[in-house]
């Protein structure tokens, strides 16, 4: 339940009476229900009692800078707070026809927007500081993918699994061999794509007009072959978004052999959450990385 005190603050600043708020599926770490307004029509919302300081704002503003960039529609964000984050309303549907490869071809272009930088792109942008189920991601900019990547990601990651006893040593002692390596193995140089930076099929939403939506994203400014490695960890997009993807915008040369190196950030990321099972993920990222 939504507390009284928090409803009011949601029609004050929405303008319109709540007349509903009805439990919905879909939420993890915060609650998710669907607001029927008085007057007609409908909106999402997330709610926390728990959530970072400062969480929802910064997922507001990775939402705006999405949609900004075009390619997916990205839902409008209709009121946010410390403890809520409200968006449009979208009705439910499924993929039909083409709507895979729509899919492929608008996160080219989304990727293609690119960014001001590695990590933050400074306001109205990506900030400094965000969150990622919880867990907090330093977006502070760098010069190159290399050092974004090892530094901002990575090292952060694997002291938060280290420190909680949450990874054995041969796998630190992994991790640790690929933070050092990563100016040889990061691939060539592009400029830094616009990343909806959490990608799995979870955070792809389809409306009853067979269209993809990004939700719940952790943007950045970074490597666009991160969104498309995490869209291959767990499944659930076809090889016709991939096809699509790569005709708008091909890849750079060697981006298979890299599929597992941008895989281990999200594997200890799961690490963190969730524990031991993606403890044999995770090692065979590491055996596949480029040596």
């Amino acid at each position: 339940m939504i507390p009284p005190e928090d409803v009011a603050d949601i029609e004050r600043r929405l303008g319109a009476g709540v007349l509903e708020a009805a439990p919905v599926s879909g939420g993890c770490i915060n609650e998710a229900f669907c607001l029927r307004l008085r007057g007609g029509g409908r909106a999402f919302v997330k709610f926390s009692t728990r959530a970072p300081a400062g969480a929802f704002v910064a997922e507001t503003a990775g939402l705006e800078w999405l949609r900004a960039g075009g390619g997916v529609n990205v839902p409008d964000v209709l009121a946010v707070s410390e403890r809520w984050l409200v968006l449009e309303w979208i009705e439910p549907g499924s993929p039909a026809g083409g709507s895979h490869e729509a899919l492929g071809r608008g996160l080219a272009e989304m990727h293609a927007a690119g960014a001001r930088r590695f990590g933050a792109d400074g306001p109205p942008g990506v900030p400094a500081a965000s969150w990622l189920a919880g867990l907090p991601l330093d977006n502070r900019p760098t010069e190159t993918w290399a050092e974004f990547y090892a530094e901002r990601r990575l090292r952060p990651m694997l002291r938060l699994c280290r420190d909680s006893g949450g990874l054995p040593d041969r796998l630190v002692s992994g991790v640790e061999e690929v933070i050092c390596r990563m100016p040889e193995v990061a691939g060539p140089e592009e400029p830094p794509a616009r990343l909806h930076g959490d990608l799995w099929r979870g955070n792809v939403v389809w409306d009853d007009r067979c269209r993809p939506w990004l939700v719940d994203p952790a943007a950045y400014g970074g490597n666009r072959e991160v969104d498309l490695a995490m869209m291959r960890l767990f499944g659930g997009f076809p090889k016709s978004t991939f096809d699509a993807y790569e005709e708008a915008h091909p890849l750079a040369p060697g981006w298979e052999q890299r599929v597992a190196l941008h895989q281990i950030f999200p594997l200890l990321v799961h690490v963190a959450l969730f524990g031991a099972s993606y403890l044999a993920s995770l090692e065979r990222a590491l055996k596949s990385t480029p040596s």
